[in-house]
């Protein structure tokens, strides 16, 4: 059976990287090349072996092998073959083996580099992540095995084993259960493959920064060769992030693209702390400074990533992502909570041989500017963690109070949801400082910035943004702390392309250059600057967005007959048909056919529908959406069958400048690829600065 294979090619892999890891640890302590390459050798072979489990779980999904309990849960008949693929992470024992094959993928292609100047590092690098793989695979062998097969006892009772109980046969259910509606969007195909990928490549920065600890190697160096790997982590986590705020957009019908669910946060938490550590290791990098915090900040990155894949499959989160309770869960903190000691024990154990000689600048200078930065996302983090993890405390203090009867009237047995107002009544002070740092701290200097010398630096785009208040003041607007947000954003705006202008007419009179050449040639000389420029154009481009959704977004909800209209704004909306039919694939579709007319003008035809699922009796949400530049007009089906045919319920949502929200997601993403590209001169660079260094020992 084709299940055995991939069974067998998943053991052997963790077997394989059981050996890796130890190999590696004893070839470091014996000084045994020989033994490293083995391990490195080991390394490699995991992603062949790991690429074979997965095309044979493909394959049992694609040919549609009900007999599978993991292929019985997320796929049905119904379903067309790309749904059947993207199904390898649409459950919880798929979605593990998909894990492991991208931990192996980036692991290998980090022991593919050439590690003749940093070979003191290559055996710890190895360790750490196959330690790392070691324990994914573990969960996938020995608890959430997705190759085991239902079989009949001669009592009629099913049961799952790896193999042939005696006494029983195989079992083959005429059908599966289907995926899960919400899953099905084409958003779900590309959402949780980038978020992995985000999760998986941050876990090489890790390993090198404990490859640096152990080895004692207090520079830089494994910053330098991260660095790419960082922005990998970051291009990939903002996409996985970026497309499951455009998922729920379209599909929740929440009204908006973020309701602050549990596991969306749960993912934005290694964001908020991998974007610190991004910032802050250019103060290393430049002053020598932070160095503590910098691992500190990349081990509590690389424990969040964990922990954000255990929150959406321990049982423990409410949530339209999570998936059901499991026995996993206690085995993903247990793994946490060592690797947070270990990689702390370490840390405490290099401590003094991290410190730095250099002094914190002014308060004006860039390193501090960027320590507040840090200061900011830190603050997100802890509220964004306090609001996960409050209902899951208040539940456990309620089993304490029912199991220990003095402390019930302490632990009431209450659990306390954390919901949007949280978050919405905290994090936007936190994220007006964000914008507010963009715009000050490019103009910035090193070490010796003065109140005198930012301000001299700044006058000008702060006087030009001062005019977009005025405007906004002058047509109508009358909440300050939208004009006060507006502001920032366009102060951002200013700075940005201010400090764009004035290093390229630097370099067209120095050089005598055609200016536009000059622009040209100062972006692919600093790619990493002025991607980071490109990234804080695209942050206040769906700063604007959330600004527009957030403070101006209005609703009604009406039921009206066929032919009769919902007013709201400048909008009118006429129901014009409703119809209902099935689908090949198993759905009965309720389709509402509407005019739009904005000022009286006919603009567009929207077509909401709800589609109802017969395999899972679940209702999806498809909006009608009109999207401008202005403005988005949002229509939600929210009712019918209870009405007469000639009737429906419409809820509709106006959300104005939430268009630049979705362009601002694309202007991030390629300013991030433009900052992680690789320039002739940076490899230089890295090269002069890959110089050997003498390393302690493990022990000492």
């Amino acid at each position: 059976m084709i299940a055995n294979l991939g069974f067998g090619t998943l053991i052997l892999t963790f077997i394989v990287s059981i050996y890796g890891a130890v190999a590696a640890f004893l070839g470091a302590r014996r000084n045994s090349p020989a033994l490293v390459d083995s391990a490195r050798n080991a390394m490699l072979l995991t992603f062949p072996l790991l690429t074979v489990t997965t095309l044979t779980l493909i394959y049992l999904l694609v040919g549609v092998h009900f007999q599978y309990q993991y292929v019985s849960e997320v796929i049905s008949n119904s379903m067309p073959v790309s749904l059947r693929i993207t199904a390898l992470w649409g459950g919880q024992a798929g979605s593990l083996i998909f894990w492991s094959w991208l931990m192996s993928a980036f692991a290998s292609a980090v022991a593919l580099r050439k590690w003749d100047r940093d070979r003191e590092f290559l055996p710890w690098v190895i360790l750490v992540s196959l330690v790392t793989l070691a324990f994914f695979l573990m969960l996938s062998v020995f608890v959430e095995n997705p190759f085991v097969s239902f079989w009949a006892t001669p009592a009629g009772n099913l049961i799952t084993s790896m193999f042939h109980p005696a006494g029983t046969t195989l079992y083959i259910p005429p059908d599966g259960n289907g995926m899960n509606p919400y899953l099905r969007h084409p958003g779900m195909i590309f959402h949780p493959p980038a978020l992995y990928l985000g999760f998986v490549s941050f876990v090489i920065p890790y390993a090198f920064a404990m490859a640096a600890l152990i080895t004692g190697r207090t520079d830089d160096r494994w910053i330098h060769i991260t660095r790419r790997w960082t922005l990998v982590a970051y291009i990939f986590l903002s996409i996985g992030l970026l497309l499951g705020a455009r998922w729920a957009y379209d599909v929740l019908g929440w009204g908006g693209y973020w309701g602050w669910d549990s596991v969306e946060v749960s993912s934005l938490i290694p964001w908020l702390t991998g974007t610190a550590f991004l910032h802050s290791v250019m103060i290393q990098e430049k002053r020598g400074m932070l160095k503590h915090w910098n691992m500190l900040l990349i081990i509590l990155t690389y424990d969040l990533v964990i922990l954000g894949t255990f929150l959406t499959r321990s049982g423990l989160l409410s949530s339209v992502h999570a998936f059901a309770e499991s026995a996993i869960g206690p085995l993903f903190f247990g793994f946490i909570g060592l690797t947070l000691i270990a990689s702390l024990s370490l840390l405490s154990r290099r401590w003094n041989d991290l410190k730095s000689t250099a002094e914190m600048g002014s308060v004006f200078s860039r390193e501090f500017l960027f320590l507040l930065n840090n200061l900011l996302f830190i603050l997100l983090f802890i509220v964004c963690f306090l609001g996960v993890w409050f209902p899951v405390l208040t539940d456990a203090m309620g089993i304490v109070g029912q199991k220990v009867p003095f402390l019930s009237r302490i632990f009431t047995g209450q659990k306390v949801t954390v919901g949007p107002e949280w978050y919405k009544g905290i994090t936007p002070f936190f994220f007006g400082g964000l914008l507010l740092l963009m715009a000050i701290a490019p103009l910035s200097a090193w070490k010796s910035s003065t109140y005198r010398t930012v301000a001299r630096a700044i006058w000008k785009p702060f006087a030009v943004s001062l005019v977009v208040p005025v405007v906004l003041i002058i047509f109508g607007m009358q909440s300050w702390v939208a004009i006060l947000a507006f502001w920032l954003c366009a102060f951002v705006v200013f700075v940005t392309l201010y400090d764009f202008w004035r290093a390229a007419w630097a370099r067209h009179q120095s050089r005598q250059e055609n200016l536009f050449l000059a622009l040209w040639h100062l972006l692919g000389k600093n790619r990493r600057r002025y991607g980071g420029y490109i990234v804080h154009l695209g942050a206040v481009m769906m700063a604007i967005g959330i600004i527009g959704i957030e403070f101006f977004q209005t609703e009604t909800q009406k039921t009206i007959p066929q032919g009769g209209e919902i007013g709201l704004g400048h909008y009118t909306i006429q129901f014009t048909s409703l119809s209902s039919f099935n689908t090949q694939d198993g759905r009965n579709v309720a389709r509402a056919v509407v005019s739009v007319y904005k000022d009286g003008k006919f603009v567009s035809e929207l077509y909401p529908r709800r589609d109802y699922y017969n395999e899972s009796q679940q209702y999806v949400t498809i909006v009608g959406l009109r999207s401008t530049p202005q403005d988005d007009l949002y229509v939600i089906l929210a009712d019918w069958q209870s009405l007469s045919t000639t009737g429906a319920t419409f809820k509709v949502y106006h959300n104005p400048l939430v268009w630049w929200l979705w362009r601002g997601m694309i202007v991030f993403v390629l300013g991030t690829l433009f900052a992680a590209w690789p320039t002739r001169e940076s490899q230089r660079v890295l090269a002069k600065k890959a110089v050997p260094v003498t390393s302690k020992a493990f022990g000492s």
